[in-house]
């Protein structure tokens, strides 16, 4: 499993997770320090952390961490969870990484 977080500012620390399923505190312990460490690095304490509909980041465990850490967060009631606008990622960008790796 793979975590990368994008803005207009560059990438964040990637993340690699080898063995194991993710769940809501390994996801707290192994990406969003990581997250947050990366966002105050590239944008100072002015930005906004969003997700999508992946069951560890609605568990109401990370949605508290997320409030109570990221400068500003947008919670899993404010956005659809597979809506297009919130990971363009998953319809380009993993395409062609999956496609230059062959």
């Amino acid at each position: 499993m793979v975590w990368l977080g994008v803005c207009a500012q560059g990438l964040t620390e990637l993340v690699i997770i080898e063995h194991g399923t993710m769940n809501a505190e390994r996801y707290i312990n192994e990406v969003l320090h990581i997250a947050l460490r990366s966002g105050n690095r590239m944008l100072g304490d002015d930005w906004t952390c969003q997700q999508d509909g992946a069951k560890p980041h609605i568990h109401k465990m990370v949605q508290k961490w997320c409030a109570d850490y990221f400068p500003s967060f947008i919670s899993k009631d404010r956005w659809p969870p597979n809506s297009p606008d919130l990971c363009p990622l998953d319809y380009s960008l993993w395409n062609e990484l999956a496609g230059s790796m062959d």
